[in-house]
């Protein structure tokens, strides 16, 4: 089994004229107050697509690892679900997302229009230990808009000169986050977080009808190098994920790497692929997996990838 190519199946998002043609994240609405790293806002025009055709519509979307949250947002501000149940085992971002569960969104975005953005002000707060949860997610805040591609594992490094010579203040915009963390206010009673292990969130309720799943592991499958670069929970069993995933009564939608590995995993669980275009942040056109269990809306599959898939 090799890496599926470009010529083996569909690329692109469902509806696209241009299939070849990567989602412009920039015609996206941003509704996360992080800069994630391996952020989906270029998946949502294909997770829109997924939502609409789903056949009895759920009411609730389970996110298990959740990061920035740009899907379960999504899905809440354009009414595709009733309730997300969010899902998060990082507690530094947890943090940020309890907080404004909690109702303290308030606190957080105020925080932030006062923080005045110098490099002394910046390493003095990050050299602090936080005493409670708003500290911590304020200090979450500030490390991914301040480090370098908004990594907050460990290794990462403030940002040196940025955008435009702008350096520390090149993604730091308060006005903007201010905004987002108001909207997220509205949104709290329909947001569920739970600071835990997203595998275990999925058993718990992959017997729930009523429930679909947006899954996107760290991809550290096949020996994959970016999730134990770019988080601090990249260690998963990616043969148990497949395996809960087939007990999953309703629907689900899977993201992964183009890697040997996945795709040996999808068919053995029979599960179906496709492969779409996406920029990374170097604005290099990728290929990465989508997994399913139905994925006949995005595009039937090539004569040369059913010979695969039966092989």
């Amino acid at each position: 089994m090799t890496l599926l190519q470009q010529g083996d199946i569909f690329l692109g998002y469902p509806g696209s004229d241009e299939t070849s043609k990567p989602v412009n994240v920039a015609s996206v609405p941003q509704r996360s107050p992080f800069r994630y790293p391996g952020g989906k806002t270029w998946f949502v025009p294909t997770f829109r697509e997924w939502m609409r055709q789903l056949n009895p519509k759920p009411t609730i979307l389970i996110e298990p690892f959740a990061g920035g949250g740009i899907i379960s947002l999504t899905a809440l501000f354009e009414s595709l679900v009733e309730k997300v149940i969010m899902v998060e085992l990082d507690a530094d971002v947890a943090a940020v997302w309890q907080i404004i569960v909690d109702g303290q969104s308030g606190w957080l975005a105020n925080r932030i229009l006062e923080f005045e953005v110098t490099r002394e002000n910046v390493i003095k707060e990050l050299a602090k230990t936080p005493r409670n949860a708003k500290q911590r997610a304020f200090l979450t805040i500030l490390k991914n808009r301040m480090f370098h591609g908004g990594i907050l594992a460990e290794g990462s490094g403030l940002i040196k000169h940025g955008e435009n010579g702008k350096g520390l203040r090149s993604r730091w915009y308060p006005e903007t986050l201010a905004k987002r963390l108001a909207h997220l206010h509205m949104m709290k009673d329909r947001i569920e977080f739970r600071s835990a292990d997203g595998l275990k969130i999925i058993t718990e309720h992959a017997q729930d009808a009523d429930a679909c799943f947006f899954i996107d592991p760290p991809y550290t499958a096949g020996g994959k190098k970016a999730g134990k670069r770019l988080y601090r929970y990249y260690d998963i069993d990616h043969e148990h994920l497949f395996s809960i995933c087939e007990q999953i009564k309703g629907d689900f939608l899977m993201t992964y790497d183009n890697a040997d590995e996945v795709i040996t995993l999808a068919h053995k669980h029979h599960f179906q692929m496709r492969l779409v275009s996406m920029k990374n942040t170097h604005h290099a056109t990728m290929d990465e997996l989508v997994i399913g269990k139905n994925l006949g809306w995005i595009h039937d599959l090539s004569a040369q990838y059913k010979s695969c898939i039966n092989s």
